[in-house]
This record gives structure tokens, sequence and C-alpha cells, in this order.
């Protein structure tokens, strides 16, 4: 039988570890939180990466305003200021685009609906991997999507391709539909084709992209299919 001193040692002792253990939750939980990376965090590191691959690649960022001038892109190789490499910067939407060629074909307007050819090159911007391409393969099929104008709308789904297997999506990027009011796509490839390269933010991109708040980057060469 324990003596009253005994219950009482064992009492104090009991107090003592239950206080112990409340502290070791507590350092747990706030140790996890801190961990931890919020929705604020992961556009910080993507901002920080969009930032040094303009930096590593001597990008000069030019406005909108500046664009729409004479809507040309400055790069080293079409010129026709070969020192420079411009892309615009889209404000509204984060997205960064260059035009090495907009096509020798036609813009499109109000109630055209086209299918369109795209050879493309994704990467990701954060170290430059390969993501996905169909680009430099001659065995390949170009993605193919539907693309429809209405007054300023533009609206565009994939039909086939790489991008429409890979994502399981019809879905074409944001940033993909917004170079539309800018190019001039031919039938034929070469000079006829529009050539651009776009660097885009988590949410313009696709739904992986969007989810995984990742940026990207893409050349793409897009051929109208037919004249419909």
């Amino acid at each position: 039988m324990k003596s009253v001193s005994e219950y009482y040692l064992l009492s104090k002792m009991k107090k003592i570890l239950y206080i112990a253990v409340a502290i070791l939750a507590s350092s747990v939980a706030f140790i996890s939180c801190d961990d931890e990376e919020t929705y604020a965090d992961q556009k910080e590191r993507e901002a920080r990466q969009i930032r040094k691959w303009i930096s590593d690649n001597d990008i000069d960022v030019i406005s909108l305003s500046d664009f729409l001038k004479d809507t040309v892109t400055n790069n080293p190789e079409t010129g026709p200021d070969f020192t420079r490499n411009e892309y615009v910067l889209f404000e509204d939407n984060g997205v960064y685009m260059q035009i090495i060629r907009r096509g020798t074909g036609k813009i499109m307007q109000s109630g055209d609906r086209w299918k369109m050819n795209a050879r493309y090159v994704e990467r990701y911007v954060s170290n430059g991997d390969t993501l996905s391409m169909n680009h430099y393969s001659s065995d390949s099929e170009p993605d193919v999507m539907f693309v429809e104008r209405t007054g300023d709308n533009y609206t565009a789904r994939f039909l086939s391709g790489i991008m429409y297997k890979m994502y399981s999506s019809p879905a074409v990027p944001s940033a993909w539909i917004m170079v539309m009011p800018y190019i001039k796509p031919k039938l034929l490839n070469g000079e006829s084709s529009a050539l651009v390269r776009l660097i885009v933010p988590h949410n313009q991109g696709t739904q992986t992209a969007s989810a995984n708040v990742y940026p990207t980057f893409y050349e793409i060469v897009i051929t109208k299919q037919q004249n419909n």
C-alpha cells in the first residue's frame, strides 16, 4: 500500500508528464504550420522563378502600350532590332509573349472558325526541363485545336494531340488563346506559320500547372489546317 507521500509524488510526476506532452504537441503543430507552404508562398516562389528566367535569358520586357504601337517584339532571330530580346508583359494576367513570326495569312475575324495545328515545346520555368513536346519529332502528329472568334471573344479546344492526351482534357491554356488576336497563321509551314514564345504563370497555363502553382515556358508554331 502506497503512502500519502508516494501518491503525492506520483500525482506530481503525472502532471509534469502531461505538461511535457502538451508542450511537445504544441511544438510539433507549430513546426508543421511553419513548414506548410501557403498559396501566397507558392505564388511568390513562382514570381522568383519567372524573374530568374527573364534574367537568365536576357529578356527585355516591354509594356503592352509599347507593343501595340507596331505589334513587334524585337528578337535576335527576326529583328528588326537583332540586339534585343523583347517580350511584352500583359499586366492583367502576368503572361509574357514574344512573337517571332506573325505568319503571312490574315487575322481571325469575328465569326471565323478555324482548325489549327500546333507544334510546341513545354518547359518548366523553374529549371528549363522539357515537360512535353511534339516540336522536333517528325513522327508525331501536331496538336489540333478548334478556335472560334465571336466579336472580341476567342475560344479554343483541343481535338487531338499530346496536350489533349497528357492532360486528359480538351482545355487549351488561356495563354495560348490570348495570342490569337496577334497572329496570322497560314496553311503552309515555314515562314507562313506563326511562331510565338510564352512565359506563363500557373493560372494561365494547364489545369495541372494551375493546381500545382508552377510557371511554364512555351514555344509554339501555329498553322491553319484548312480554310473554312
